[in-house]
């Protein structure tokens, strides 16, 4: 296989526009094409480069009419376009600056994915870094550049090669930090006033300039329509989830009963507890399921996703979270990461004691996990996965609550010492 082939760009024979008809409402989508500058003062005009893989043709298209009403409930309508609306360009506010490559599919449902979370994040500067449209990391900080560093540094071996999308204009600060990373593309609602010419260094790095970021509060409880297509050509429609856990307040206290006993969670979240847990059932609105995360001040510590059970998953984020730590260590010491650092032994074999001294701290600190809590994108079937992020130090855990053994689970927070806080959703966050 040629490295070629990440570089083509396929003429897709998809139609210009399409229509669908439910129920008597018509909803009409228009094609996405794009004009791409070539470096060299040149213009290219394309759609997409190709889908998931090479050698897929795709499409992207934008809806522009139709407003769809279903039980009453009104739908996204036309107007508010986000990924769908990067081809509207002008000479001074370029939505792809300095490109010349143009998106594929997965660069674009990438930053989607980012911006699912980032809707319920309008209160402060906010980063999501997505790879394989499941974030890598993600924060909130007072400062976008402290933001964007701890959301890369949530797993820098993950976000290689990222989404970076933020939810305040780029500044030059974050944008020399952005440089110094390996991303595929960058998106923000806008960029300050040399931002650009810092990230345009990068001639392959996609940049987008998406203005309606600053509207994403407005599509927090709106619902749109998802569509699965079936290999047989059959397709499924849903209504997109809601999330309605959008401030402290809405999260449930967790009690169950069962055979006449009710449990309770003996102790309440604190304020830090509820403001991270909060935050964290941002972030799970995008990540693939079954998920956990941990969040610690305001930043994702470790990300898990798409397993087939709850205590595996707990397990993969536990080392994720581990592994990440060591890696931030070799990064502050040698400016690079484990992989490097190994090829670099062969040449320099004491470096080796260097990575054997990294791994030894992440374990003694547990990657960083104690203090942390835990948000699961569905109840605990078992205590297991539970007693597992317990013994990591978690101090508050959020689940949707619902399973037939919640009383366990409550059990396993109230016998924790110290012991766990613990409270319910009320909704499950499965995204497939």
């Amino acid at each position: 296989m040629s490295t070629s082939q990440y570089r083509q760009v396929l003429t897709d024979s998809f139609p210009p526009e399409i229509t669908i008809d439910v129920g008597g409402t018509v909803l009409v989508y228009r094609k996405e094409i794009y004009t791409l500058r070539d470096g060299e003062g040149g213009e290219r005009t394309d759609g997409l480069r190709y889908g998931e893989n090479p050698g897929q043709e795709a499409a992207l298209y934008r809806l522009v009419n139709g407003n769809l009403v279903l039980a009453g409930v009104e739908w996204v309508g036309p107007g508010l376009p986000l990924v769908s609306g990067l081809s509207e360009m002008d000479p001074k506010t370029s939505m792809m600056y300095g490109c010349r490559k143009h998106p594929s599919k997965t660069n674009l449902t990438d930053v989607d994915s980012a911006l699912n979370a980032l809707r319920y994040m309008e209160g402060a500067p906010a980063a999501v870094v997505v790879k394989h449209n499941n974030p890598s990391g993600a924060a909130m900080d007072r400062d976008l550049s402290e933001a964007f560093r701890k959301a890369y540094d949530g797993d820098a071996v993950a976000a290689f090669g990222g989404a970076a999308v933020v939810n305040r204009p780029l500044d030059k600060k974050t944008a020399e930090m952005m440089n110094s990373k390996y991303l595929e593309v960058v998106a923000a609602p806008d960029f300050e006033e040399g931002a650009v010419g810092i990230l345009t260094a990068k001639p392959d790095l996609r940049i987008f300039r998406i203005k309606n970021i600053g509207r994403l509060n407005e599509l927090a409880h709106k619902r749109f329509l998802d569509i699965k297509s079936l290999i047989d050509g059959g397709i499924v429609l849903q209504q997109s989830p809601d999330n309605r856990i959008l401030t402290p307040d809405d999260f449930l206290p967790a009690e169950c009963e069962y055979r006449g006993t009710v449990y309770r969670s003996e102790r309440a979240p604190d304020r830090r507890e509820l403001g991270d847990l909060c935050f964290g059932w941002a972030v799970e609105q995008a990540v693939v399921s079954n998920s956990v995360l941990f969040v610690k001040d305001g930043a994702t510590v470790a990300i898990a996703g798409g397993q087939q059970d709850r205590v595996g998953v707990v397990e993969i984020a536990v080392f994720k979270a581990r592994r990440n730590y060591a890696e931030l260590l070799c990064w502050k010491k040698h400016g690079m990461l484990t992989g490097d650092l190994v090829k670099k032994a062969k040449e320099s074999p004491a470096l080796l004691k260097d990575l054997e001294a990294f791994r030894a701290e992440a374990a003694e600190a547990r990657g960083g996990l104690p203090g942390s809590v835990l948000v699961s994108d569905a109840f605990f079937p078992f205590r297991d996965a539970l007693d597992a992020a317990i013994s990591e130090g978690i101090t508050a855990v959020a689940h949707p609550g619902g399973a037939i053994r919640d009383y366990e689970s409550l059990m396993a927070a109230n016998e924790a010492s110290p012991k766990v806080a613990m409270v319910f959703t009320g909704q499950r966050a499965f995204k497939h």
